[in-house]
């Protein structure tokens, strides 16, 4: 599911001519606010249920670069919940829908008052069970990944 739309500005832009590694994050921070919003915690609803996300983990997977001007747009898929956490699994592509880098997000529910993890909202979670979910044996290639350095002699 498509959660954000946007292009790459100048200001993202660095001296090797492409999008700078630090707005590959931001751009999926933004994919984050959208699908906060879509799930009914925009401004009004974090408010009203006086709850919020908070990213905990995020492992980010540079593909191909991405240059001033360039379209962007930002996919989803949950892997993974539970009362209180959202595991997903987001993909940055271009318009030919060129796989440009991947983060993979473990987000926490949180009561806003006490600032400790609280579970999801009823109507929050109705709205979760709409996003596209990825079944554990099917789940993206890089998902689950853990990083190192790969060793013929481990």
């Amino acid at each position: 599911m498509r959660i954000l739309d946007t292009r790459v500005v100048q200001e993202w832009v660095d001296y090797n001519g492409h999008m700078n590694d630090a707005e590959y994050a931001r751009v999926f921070s933004l994919a984050v606010e959208s699908l906060m919003d879509h799930i009914g915690l925009d401004a009004a609803g974090r408010k009203r249920h006086g709850y919020t996300l908070y990213t905990l983990e995020t492992h980010l997977c540079y593909r191909r670069e991405a240059h001033e001007g360039q379209a962007l747009g930002v996919g989803v898929r949950l892997l993974d919940r539970d009362d209180k956490r959202l595991h997903v699994f987001l993909d940055l592509v271009d318009d030919d829908n060129t796989l440009l880098a991947t983060s993979e997000q473990m987000l926490m529910g949180m009561n806003i008052d006490s600032g400790r993890p609280g579970a999801l909202p009823a109507p929050v979670e109705a709205k979760i069970d709409t996003l596209p979910h990825a079944e554990a044996d099917a789940w993206p290639e890089v998902a689950g990944r853990r990083i190192g350095i790969r060793r013929s002699d481990r």
